[in-house]
């Protein structure tokens, strides 16, 4: 596990879309790559952090993206994990909790103290992988609102 790099950022992009293909979710829009460089590589600090899985091959297998987020509730910030993927074949081989631990670690870093995700209900392998490393479901509903 390590941070994304620029020269990644293909393979992220292609990752991101088997992501959205394996959430039967829309492909992303053109010009998913340069909205990444500038959200992950930008001047200043970055706003998206990215973790890749990469084998001895030098393949990326796998990624984990997060953000700073605040709780008005707690008046602190905690770390959302946006996305969490492997692809397919590469599930199952201790990939995943690395990539959460690289998040976890993110979370320390920064002085959160805590990481809060979210994954369609129908996703029961990924459910059974986060209740396995000792994560807990809420529930709510989570509403999106087009404000263009």
């Amino acid at each position: 596990m390590r941070r994304a790099r620029a020269g990644d950022l293909d393979e992220v992009v292609r990752l991101v879309g088997e992501h959205a293909a394996y959430e039967r979710s829309a492909a992303p829009a053109a010009g998913l790559a340069a909205r990444l460089d500038g959200l992950l590589f930008g001047s200043g600090a970055p706003r998206l952090r990215c973790f890749v899985a990469e084998l001895g091959s030098g393949e990326i297998v796998g990624y984990a993206t997060c953000a700073p987020e605040v709780s008005t509730w707690d008046g602190a910030e905690y770390l959302h994990m946006d996305c969490l993927f492997l692809r397919d074949g590469h599930r199952g081989l201790g990939l995943g909790p690395r990539l959460v631990e690289a998040v976890v670690e993110e979370a320390q870093a920064l002085g959160c103290d805590h990481v809060q995700w979210q994954t369609p209900a129908w996703n029961e392998d990924a459910v059974r992988f986060y209740e396995r490393i000792g994560a807990r479901a809420t529930e709510k509903l989570r509403f999106k609102l087009p404000v263009g």
